[in-house]
């Protein structure tokens, strides 16, 4: 695969509170830096979730953790099959709830799964309340004003894909998770 080149992020102002992390990014390649920055503090029985806007990374979000977890072959978004399973140094399990109309038709699916791999499920968030107390909730959205701003400067594309990605961590474990990637990111914003 792919190496994931480091890139600089920059940090909006934007105040975070009390176990969550909110950066500013403008590519594809940004945003997997931040999975990239995050997929060491996976492990089997993690629960991640993905919320946002249609086309703003959850995928290219999970491509970037299953690279760092040495899954070899490509990640596809799984939105027709609902759950694509990938093979590395441990188990993936990459879930797109997208097209259900009963998301909790697929509750059981998940939280066996949580067993023996990390789950990452896109558009999870109407199960939240469903899940472990103990996940990371991950929110890619766009940054309307900057992309109106691309609109005006003739579809300027640096501008027109930022998006805002808020980090926000459910339970002691992940808030402490947090807590230090947000300095190990702030170091690598200077």
């Amino acid at each position: 695969g792919s190496e994931i080149a480091p890139v600089s992020l920059r940090e909006r102002d934007c105040p975070s509170e009390i176990g969550t992390v909110k950066l500013s990014t403008s590519s594809a390649g940004e945003t997997q830096a931040v999975a990239a920055a995050i997929a060491p503090h996976l492990a089997p029985g993690d629960l991640v979730l993905l919320s946002g806007d249609l086309g703003a990374g959850k995928t290219t979000f999970v491509q970037a953790v299953a690279e760092i977890w040495g899954v070899a072959e490509p990640v596809t978004s799984p939105t027709f099959a609902l759950a694509h399973h990938y093979s590395g140094k441990c188990e993936l399990r990459h879930i797109d709830l997208y097209r259900l109309a009963e998301p909790t038709e697929m509750l059981d699916y998940i939280l066996d799964e949580l067993e023996e791999a990390i789950v990452l499920v896109e558009w999870g968030a109407p199960l939240a309340e469903f899940f472990p107390d103990d996940r990371l909730d991950v929110s890619l959205h766009f940054v309307e004003e900057d992309r109106a701003e691309a609109d005006r400067l003739e579809g300027d594309s640096s501008v027109k894909n930022c998006r805002v990605i808020e980090l926000a961590g459910i339970g002691q474990r992940w808030e402490d998770a947090l807590f230090s990637l947000e300095a190990e990111l702030k170091a690598e914003l200077k």
